[in-house]
């Protein structure tokens, strides 16, 4: 079962750290539960969204990778 998604953060063509800068901020705007989908296609996206789950606690559902493009599914948890 998938969450609703509350939110799409675009962020292909960004480089680290706008992805993630664009996240903290965005997850801000949302309730708890709530659930943000944001794509991008910097490699580095993928361990910048390990050590950002693990800092801010929001979970990560789900994450994927198509055609170059990186997909997370990121759960508000306070």
């Amino acid at each position: 079962m998938t969450a609703a998604i509350a939110s799409t953060l675009d962020c292909r063509g960004l480089l680290c750290p706008l992805p993630i800068i664009r996240l903290s901020k965005v997850v801000k705007t949302v309730d708890v539960g709530a659930v943000i989908e944001m794509l991008a296609t910097d490699p580095g996206s993928v361990p910048d969204m390990e050590a950002f789950e693990k800092q801010t606690g929001h979970k990560i559902l789900e994450r994927s990778e198509t055609k170059g493009t990186f997909r997370f599914l990121v759960q508000r948890t306070k």
